[in-house]
């Protein structure tokens, strides 16, 4: 018997520190609807679940029928693509390894694909973004955490067990702040959001100068920003000696990969030249010298919030059909 309804679309899901969105896309990458709740309002990974399964199925409801549905992705911090679990995420409610992939899969019925967020960025960025067209190349976010994937020739290296690319947790002073990680000195304990807020302190109690920073009760990167582009000394500096870190570790990733491009995204991507100047010296001061201007610096065509369930609606179309209603 040959079944009348064409599987035409998928859903895109990205469980995000803050918030946790979800969407329906077709197969050309339109999102059809999109909508997204706070993660945070979850500390039982239980309730979390049930809340988003019966989310999406209203989303569903409202866009045609559940026949139509192909598959599902999830984009998650820590989310391995070989086991389908997030495993011990830092910067989530939940600890140890959650079996999302299958605890999803039972409630609705579908195939889902799971992958870390870099993965799943680094995928919508070559399907839809400004990798389109290259083969080798390395993928940053720069927000909570710091994520990385690595594409070669074309194809996603994700390593023995699923965990290749973890830069962020490569140790730049051994000796250095603690990371989420249980590590010390860490490359996001310095380079994402709350590294860049504890250096900025660091950076005022060293000085007596003014600074716009000192009157900030909650200080953010998107602030140290704002700052910046006030001619503020003291915040050019907290991004002078976060690029200097950041474009240090980049240039020990490159020298070991040898990609074409590296590139930046996350809210703190938009710190702009602030970030990317002295980022870029400092990689071309420690990078292997036969690399030396030869790897270039992009930043993601995409929007941030559109990027993340693109990439993760990327995944469901590549995942084996399964559903339980056939």
């Amino acid at each position: 018997m040959i079944n009348s309804i064409i599987k035409t679309k998928v859903v895109g899901i990205d469980i995000g520190v803050k918030a946790t969105s979800y969407a329906i896309v077709d197969v050309r990458g339109n999102i059809i609807d999109m909508e997204c709740f706070p993660t945070a309002d979850y500390i039982n990974i239980n309730l979390f679940i049930s809340s988003l399964c019966d989310r999406i199925l209203k989303m569903i409801e409202k866009n045609g029928k559940y026949e139509e549905i192909r598959s599902m992705g999830v984009s998650a911090p820590n989310a391995n693509y070989y086991t389908g679990n997030i495993v011990n995420s830092g910067n989530l409610p939940w600890k140890g390894e959650i079996p999302i992939s299958a605890m999803i899969r039972d409630r609705l019925g579908l195939a889902v694909a799971v992958a870390n967020e870099a993965h799943a960025r680094a995928l919508a960025e070559v399907t839809y973004g400004c990798a389109h067209g290259i083969k080798d190349f390395v993928f940053i976010s720069l927000g909570h955490g710091f994520g990385s994937c690595m594409f070669s020739n074309g194809h996603v290296h994700l390593g023995n067990i699923g965990f290749a690319g973890e830069i962020g947790h490569c140790s730049i002073y051994p000796k250095g702040r603690e990371c989420t990680c249980g590590g010390r000195g860490c490359l996001e304990a310095y380079c994402a959001a709350s590294g860049i807020v504890k250096t900025a302190h660091e950076v005022m109690d060293e000085s007596d100068k003014p600074s716009l920073m000192r009157d900030c009760t909650e200080l953010t990167p998107k602030f140290i920003t704002e700052c910046c582009d006030q001619g503020d000394e003291l915040a050019i500096e907290v991004y002078r000696r976060t690029g200097f870190v950041l474009g240090l570790g980049l240039a020990n990733y490159a020298s070991v990969f040898d990609p074409e491009a590296i590139i930046l995204a996350g809210g703190i991507s938009k710190a702009g030249k602030w970030l990317l100047e002295p980022t870029n010296e400092s990689f071309e001061q420690h990078v292997f010298h036969n690399i030396e201007n030869k790897v270039k610096f992009m930043y993601s065509s995409l929007n941030d919030d559109e990027r993340n369930v693109l990439g993760a609606s990327a995944m469901a179309w590549s995942v084996k059909e399964y559903s339980l209603f056939k």
